[in-house]
């Protein structure tokens, strides 16, 4: 989880605060490199997860493109290093701006996700007198199995295009002289743990592609989003997902046509085991049947518990006394501000450190000031190992 020699380090330092193990998530990009590199395949970086700026230059420098959802987290990418040519932006809402920023650069796919949308595209780049590379996201109807706010695969989300639309999408890409249909796009969900849901993608996409096809589109590419899950209960034993079996899945399902390239956009197996959450005993309370300890992080700095009713694994990182149950909670004012109930820890006293794990994925760039809190600092082990 977190190694000794950093805990000396934190004692000295403001809390709360996130702590990004680097070197654990350079393990992690090696292994995802070298099972990806067995299939040629091309794998982006889900910036949406964590924008922390160490852990993206340690990703850019990895040699990993991009996966963006706003203009801003495609300029962002862009100055930290990685070439227009790697980043694919995705979203339902982009707008003008971001569109003409975003030609501008020339990145590698606009994701699109609606007729009037490639409409506007084709628009502005006529007005760069350019060509916009373009890839269909597709809804293939394939439940991920996961929360629903997080599912984003099935006919009745907001997220990409339904195959009663195709003839409709076919049409307007003809129509369309400053639009050229480089690929196809899916996204399913997050936080997917059964394997099995991409090998079900990866047949959908076989029989999607060939409506393409047949309809005299050739695609250079396919996009199948991200979405693989981590081990939430089990981080010590699981800190680096199982990516051979992943990308197996895949290349034992689908069928793709000659130089085609299949692309990958991962987010939260790629960070979310190497962050953890640090704060400070602030109180103990005893109620009626509950023990409250009470830290000073709050819902704020990770809203996962709350809004997902998702579970982080929990340890002390400056007590060894016998093991109590108590309620992890924090001081933000709503009942909601609960980070685990009857978790048992070792006893501790006002003032002691605690860490929960598995917090670099959704928890930093979720944040915010609610309460008028301040936004919290990031530490990462590369500058405490100075």
């Amino acid at each position: 989880m977190i190694q000794p020699k950093y805990i000396n380090h934190f004692k000295a330092l403001e809390t709360p605060f996130y702590f990004y193990d680097l070197e654990l998530l350079r393990e992690t990009l090696q292994a995802v490199k070298a099972e990806s590199s067995k299939y040629g395949y091309h794998v982006h970086y889900a910036l949406k997860a964590n924008n922390d700026e160490a852990v993206v230059k340690t990703i850019a420098n990895a040699g990993f493109g991009a996966d963006c959802v706003s203009g801003n987290e495609v300029k962002y990418v862009n100055d930290i290093g990685i070439p227009g040519k790697m980043i694919a932006f995705a979203g339902v809402g982009k707008t003008d701006k971001e569109i003409k920023e975003a030609l501008e650069i020339g990145i590698f796919s606009f994701n699109c996700e609606s007729i009037p949308e490639i409409e506007a595209i084709n628009e502005l780049a006529g007005e760069f007198g350019k060509v916009a590379p373009v890839a269909i996201r597709i809804n293939p109807n394939v439940d991920a199995k996961t929360h629903k706010y997080i599912t984003t695969g099935l006919s009745d989300n907001k997220f990409g295009i339904n195959h009663w639309d195709f003839d409709k999408v076919g049409r307007a890409l003809k129509s369309l002289p400053n639009i050229k249909l480089t690929g196809i796009h899916f996204h399913v969900g997050s936080q997917i743990t059964d394997i099995s849901v991409f090998e079900k993608l990866s047949l959908k996409v076989n029989k999607i592609q060939d409506w393409f096809s047949n309809n005299g589109f050739e695609l250079e590419h396919i996009n199948l989003g991200g979405g693989l899950g981590i081990d939430y209960k089990n981080p010590q034993e699981n800190m680096i997902p199982d990516f051979s079996r992943y990308f197996k899945a895949v290349h034992d399902n689908i069928i793709l046509k000659p130089n085609q390239q299949l692309h990958f956009e991962l987010g939260r197996s790629l960070v979310a085991q190497c962050g953890h959450l640090v704060t400070k005993v602030i109180f103990l309370k005893k109620g009626v049947e509950k023990q409250f300890l009470i830290v000073d992080a709050g819902m704020n700095d990770l809203i996962r518990p709350s809004l997902y009713q998702a579970l982080h694994e929990i340890s002390s990182l400056t007590s060894n006394k016998q093991e109590e149950k108590y309620d992890v909670v924090g001081p933000i004012c709503e009942s909601a501000d609960v980070f685990r109930k009857d978790i048992m820890l070792p006893a501790v006293d006002r003032g002691d450190l605690i860490a929960i794990h598995s917090a670099g994925a959704y928890c930093q760039v979720m944040a915010s000031t609610y309460n008028m809190r301040n936004l919290i600092k990031s530490f990462n082990s590369d500058e405490l190992s100075r």
